[in-house]
């Protein structure tokens, strides 16, 4: 099983970005992990908030590989523990599919989004800035290979 991370938003700060590399190239051997960066829509004064989170959406959905299990990363979502995160993956590879992780722009995911997911990850209860979510979501990725692969990197 290979996982694309598709995230609203370009140009991670580059402490995030070294990050997401960092736990990118320890999930390698367990869980090859892509980051695919997709362009915001366009917000401003007079601008319809609406139109750019469909057009951010559009995207998105455009960059969902062939055939994949769509997991959004939403507020809304269901918050896993990290055991109950490493028991999804287990399921998630008894499929047999890619994994699509998808990162929503400041106002969430388009409709058409949460429509084409297959589940919905929330982290908790707090407000995170989009670009953390990358960082936190790789990393809890990783955790939950680890624990898969008897790895002592989680310890809890």
């Amino acid at each position: 099983m290979k996982a694309k991370l598709i995230a609203v938003g370009e140009r991670a700060p580059r402490w995030v970005a070294e990050g997401f590399e960092e736990y990118r190239k320890r999930l390698s051997h367990w869980l090859p992990l892509e980051l695919v960066e997709v362009e915001p829509g366009i917000r401003g004064k007079n601008r319809d908030v609406a139109r750019a989170t469909a057009d951010e959406g559009a995207r998105v959905l455009a960059a969902l590989p062939k055939s994949p299990l769509v997991v959004t990363l939403d507020g809304r979502g269901r918050p896993w523990s990290s055991e109950q995160l490493a028991q999804r993956l287990e399921h998630w590879r008894g499929q047999g599919r890619d994994l699509a992780l998808l990162i929503g722009g400041p106002e969430g995911h388009a409709d058409d989004v949460l429509a084409r997911a297959d589940e919905s990850w929330s982290l908790g209860p707090l407000t995170l800035p989009h670009m953390l979510v990358r960082l936190v979501a790789a990393e809890q990725l990783y955790r939950a290979a680890a624990m898969l692969a008897n790895h002592p990197y989680h310890r809890a």
